[in-house]
C-alpha cells in the first residue's frame, strides 16, 4: 500500500474512511483489502448460503423498486414480535438519528463522551446545544446514571441520550437502571436508548428496554441492522417508541427509503434465525478469546465489553495514529484509532471482535509495531503533523487536568471578544465541574416548582483493572498479564443541587449555541494545545438469546 493511504485518514474529521475508498486509493483488486479490525460488523452472518441465494438474484434485486417501506417494516415486526405503529424502519440508524434531531430534539441534548460521534455532531449541526458528560477514564469509562441524571438538570438540558453498550469502550448498562433512569428522566422532552450493539451483549437474557419504551410518552430505543447482521452496506435499522413518537418520525420518511437489498434481507431472515442465532453466539466466544490475547500485550489495558469490539488504551508513550498508520502499511491490518472522538484522544484504538485467525495476525502485528526490536514504539515526537488527531485530546486534556476550567476560560476569551451566541464564563465557584461550561443564567419564575432529581441508580463498581463479562460458554485461555492501574484524574466537583429548568425558549438559530454555552464545533475549533499521548427467530426484548 502506498502513502497516499494513510493520507485519507487525515482528511476524514469524524470517521475512518471507507473500505472502497481504500481500496481505489491503494488500487487492490476487490475482496483483497486490509483485514478489518475497523468497522464493527458480524463476520459469521449472513452465512456463505445466503450470500450465494442474494448474488444469484443479484438483478433482480437491483433492477426493480422495493416495496413499499410499510411493507418491509410489517414483515420485520412479524420477525420481532413488535407492533408495526411503534416502529420506523431508516435507511441506516444514521437517518433515523437525523430525523430525531429535526423532529424531536428542541433546543439542547445531553450525551456522555466518548460515545458514537453523530449524537454530537448531529444536534450541534442544527444549533443546538449539546452538553457532554466526560466518561472517566479510572473508573474504565462507566456510566454512573445517577450523576448523569443530575448533570442533565443541572443544566437544564431538554434531550437526553444513552447508548447501551456505548460506543467505542463496550459499557453496558443493566436494563433495571435504564428503566429507572427512564422513569427519572420523565419530565424531559425526550429519552433516546440507543441500543445498536445490544445485540452482542450476553450480561443478561433480556437486555432490551423497547418493551418499557412503547409504554412511556417521551422514549425511543434506536436499533441497528446492518451491524447485527454483518451488512453495513445495505443501511438500515429501526426505532422503537409510543405510535405518537414512532408516527411522528415515520411520516417525515420518503416511501420508497428502505431499498431493495434490505428488502430482500428482511424477508430471508425468517428462515435464517437460528443461523444468526449461532452468529451472536460464535461473537461473543471470540469476544473472550480476544480479549484474553490482547490483555497478554505488556501495557495494554483493555477495558470490559459488551459490544463486537474492545476498547484498548495504548502502552505509555505508543500514539494512537503512527500505530494505525503503521500497522496497515506494515501488516495490511485496519484499526479504528479514537483520537477524533470527543472525550477520548490517541492513546486509544478501538478493535473489533472478529475470527481468531484474525486476532492472531492482529496481536502478532502489534507485537512487532509496539515492541519489535530496533523499531521502539511508534512514538512520534510533540509536534510532528499528528495534529488531525489530536484536537478531541486537547479537550481530554482539559478535562483530565483542569476539570473543565481551562474549557471556560475559552469561553470567556471568546464572549470578550464580542462573539455572537455566547455568554458571559460563569463566574468562580458556579462551575459543576463536567468539563463544559454551563449556560448563560436564565431567570425562574418562582411559580415554577423545583424538580427532585432522581434517587441513585445503583451502579457496578468497577475494579483495578478491566476484566471481561463472562460469556455464555466459557473459552479457556491463558490469564492475562498484569495491567498497570490507569492514571488518576482529578475528583470531579459536586454537582448542585438540582434547579427548575428554565422556561421554554424558541429555536435556536442555525449555528447558533442555544442559550450560551460552547458547543462542540468551537470546542474542536480551539487550538494551541499539544496531543496527549438457536430455534426460531427471536423477539426485540430478547433477540439472538437463543442458540
Amino acid at each position: 500500500m502506498s502513502g497516499n493511504v494513510t493520507s485519507l485518514f487525515r482528511s476524514t474529521a469524524a470517521h475512518s474512511p471507507s473500505m472502497a475508498a481504500l481500496a481505489r486509493e491503494s488500487g487492490e483488486a476487490a475482496g483483497a483489502g486490509p483485514v478489518d479490525f475497523c468497522i464493527p460488523c458480524n463476520p459469521y452472518f449472513p452465512t456463505p448460503a445466503m450470500f450465494d441465494e442474494m448474488a444469484g438474484r443479484l438483478r433482480e434485486i437491483i433492477t426493480y423498486y422495493p416495496s413499499s417501506a410499510d411493507t418491509i417494516t410489517a414483515e420485520l415486526c412479524g420477525l420481532l414480535q413488535l407492533p408495526p405503529q411503534c416502529v420506523a424502519m431508516g435507511n441506516g440508524s444514521t437517518e433515523l438519528i437525523t430525523w430525531i434531531d429535526h423532529l424531536l430534539v428542541r433546543e439542547s441534548l445531553a450525551v456522555p463522551v466518548p460515545t458514537f460521534g453523530r449524537w454530537t455532531d448531529q444536534p450541534m449541526e442544527t444549533g443546538k446545544r449539546v452538553d457532554m458528560f466526560p466518561l472517566q477514564e479510572a473508573g474504565g469509562f462507566a456510566l454512573d446514571l445517577a450523576r448523569y441524571g443530575e448533570f442533565v438538570r443541572a443544566r437544564g438540558t431538554r434531550a437526553v441520550v444513552v447508548c447501551n453498550p456505548n460506543n467505542p469502550d463496550g459499557g453496558y448498562l443493566p436494563k433495571q437502571a435504564l428503566v429507572g433512569f427512564m422513569d427519572a428522566m420523565a419530565d424531559r422532552d425526550l429519552v433516546v436508548i440507543d441500543e445498536s450493539f445490544l445485540e452482542f451483549a450476553d450480561a443478561e437474557a433480556e437486555p432490551s428496554v423497547v418493551q418499557e419504551a412503547m409504554l412511556r410518552p417521551n422514549v425511543v430505543v434506536l436499533r441497528s441492522l446492518g451491524k447485527n447482521f454483518g451488512l453495513h452496506g445495505i443501511r438500515f435499522g429501526y426505532l422503537v417508541a409510543n405510535p405518537a413518537l414512532a408516527g411522528r418520525v415515520r411520516a417525515m420518511l420518503p416511501k420508497w427509503n428502505l431499498n431493495s437489498f434490505a428488502e430482500h434481507v428482511v424477508f430471508m431472515l425468517r428462515d435464517h434465525g437460528p443461523e444468526y442465532a449461532r452468529s451472536l453466539h460464535q461473537v461473543r466466544r471470540d469476544r473472550l478469546e480476544m480479549t484474553a490475547r490482547l490483555s497478554a500485550l505488556p501495557g495494554l489495558t483493555v477495558y470490559p465489553s459488551q459490544g463486537n469490539f474492545l476498547f484498548v488504551r495504548l502502552p505509555v508513550g505508543a500514539e494512537g495514529t503512527a500505530v494505525r498508520d503503521r500497522m496497515l502499511t506494515e501488516h495490511r491490518v485496519l484499526v479504528r484509532e479514537c483520537g477524533n472522538k470527543i472525550g477520548s484522544s490517541s492513546r486509544f484504538l478501538r478493535l473489533v471482535v472478529r475470527p481468531q485467525a484474525d486476532v492472531r495476525r492482529l496481536v502478532s502485528g502489534l507485537e512487532q509495531v509496539l515492541y519489535g526490536a530496533g523499531r521502539g514504539a511508534a512514538v512520534p515526537g510533540p509536534a510532528t503533523g499528528t495534529g488531525y488527531s489530536s484536537g478531541t485530546a486537547a479537550v481530554d486534556r482539559l478535562m483530565h487536568e483542569t476539570n473543565g476550567s481551562g474549557l471556560r476560560a475559552i469561553t470567556a476569551r471568546t464572549a470578550g471578544a464580542g462573539a455572537p451566541g455566547f455568554a458571559a464564563a460563569p463566574a468562580p465557584g458556579t462551575g459543576i465541574g463536567t468539563g463544559m461550561p454551563l449556560p448563560a443564567a436564565v431567570p425562574v419564575a418562582p411559580a415554577v416548582a423545583a424538580v427532585p432529581g432522581p434517587a441513585p441508580v445503583p451502579q457496578p463498581v468497577p475494579g483495578p483493572q478491566p476484566v471481561p463479562y463472562p460469556g455464555p460458554v466459557p473459552v479457556p485461555h491463558p490469564a492475562p498479564a498484569p495491567q498497570p492501574a490507569p492514571a488518576p484524574v482529578p475528583a470531579p466537583a459536586g454537582y448542585p443541587p438540582p434547579a427548575a429548568y428554565p422556561p421554554a425558549v424558541g429555536p435556536t438559530p442555525p449555528g447558533v449555541p442555544a442559550r450560551g454555552g460552547l458547543t462542540a464545533a468551537q470546542v474542536r475549533g480551539t487550538n494551541g494545545l499539544e496531543s496527549v499521548p438457536a430455534t426460531g427467530w427471536p423477539h426485540a426484548a430478547g433477540m439472538g438469546r437463543a442458540g
